[in-house]
């Protein structure tokens, strides 16, 4: 992409961003459920030839996530735990594309390893969700109780970020994890994967988003963007009205 293409291709991201919070205010000022302080917008279905970004925020407030009940978010992952486990096939049949491709592009043996989603692997994926569903609630915690001059007592409370945007190898079980600790600690988040692992990516984000409606929570909460050109993570990384924390994931290869 040139560079001027690229600043079009961020204008329009953070246009569309723009448009989804107006939305949002309308809602909440119609008694909906939300919150116009926070909310998720994600490029899904981005198409390079048109220089377009889809919006596919959906109701995706940062802000249900936050006040989502402990039950709720550990329904949410107990049922994708069982979403990977009941369409393991599919998973492992989008993962054989991602590996064919893998191999006709020259990707390396042991990346093209890290890549492969193994029977072990999805299973490991199901367990580690069930895990953090078993983990205490980290949000609302409150540590260092203190006493002030004034008889005031502060504390520190545990409370969710908003939307954090991850970007991430080509490893799809990392799609999986990053997702279910998202939920956990109440955050919305922005997936990006590595390019090498885009239908492994996209049919995880399928479970993720039907484990998210099972719980009553909108499956916007987590997104996996679904375009595998780089200009993307410049986009997300510069939309600090709207993504909170970027977690850059991986070594520096």
């Amino acid at each position: 992409l040139r560079h001027d293409s690229i600043t079009t291709f961020a204008d329009f991201f953070v246009k569309q961003a723009t448009h989804a919070r107006t939305m949002a205010r309308s809602l909440h000022a119609s008694g909906k459920r939300g919150s116009p302080a926070k909310l998720l917008v994600s490029p899904a279905g981005a198409f390079l030839k048109q220089m377009v970004l889809k919006q596919a925020w959906r109701d995706g407030y940062a802000g249900w996530l936050a006040a989502a009940s402990t039950a709720a978010k550990n329904n949410a992952l107990l049922a994708l735990a069982a979403q990977i486990r009941q369409h393991a096939g599919e998973l492992k049949a989008r993962n054989e594309s991602d590996i064919l491709a893998a191999e006709r592009n020259g990707l390396s043996a042991p990346m093209v390893d890290r890549l492969r989603l193994t029977d072990k692997v999805i299973a490991t994926m199901a367990e580690s969700c069930e895990q953090v569903a078993a983990l205490p609630d980290p949000i609302g915690e409150i540590t260092d109780l203190k006493y002030r001059p004034s008889g005031i007592q502060v504390g520190k409370m545990r409370v969710p970020l908003g939307v954090i945007g991850i970007i991430y190898e080509a490893r799809p079980n990392v799609t999986a994890d990053a997702a279910g600790l998202c939920l956990k600690s109440g955050n919305a988040c922005i997936l990006r994967g590595g390019s090498e692992a885009i239908r492994s990516n996209q049919a995880i984000a399928a479970c993720v988003h039907e484990g998210l409606r099972e719980a009553g929570l909108p499956e916007g909460a987590v997104q996996v963007i679904n375009t595998t050109d780089r200009a993307t993570v410049g986009a997300l990384v510069t939309m600090t009205e709207f993504v909170d924390v970027i977690v850059p994931r991986g070594g520096k290869g």
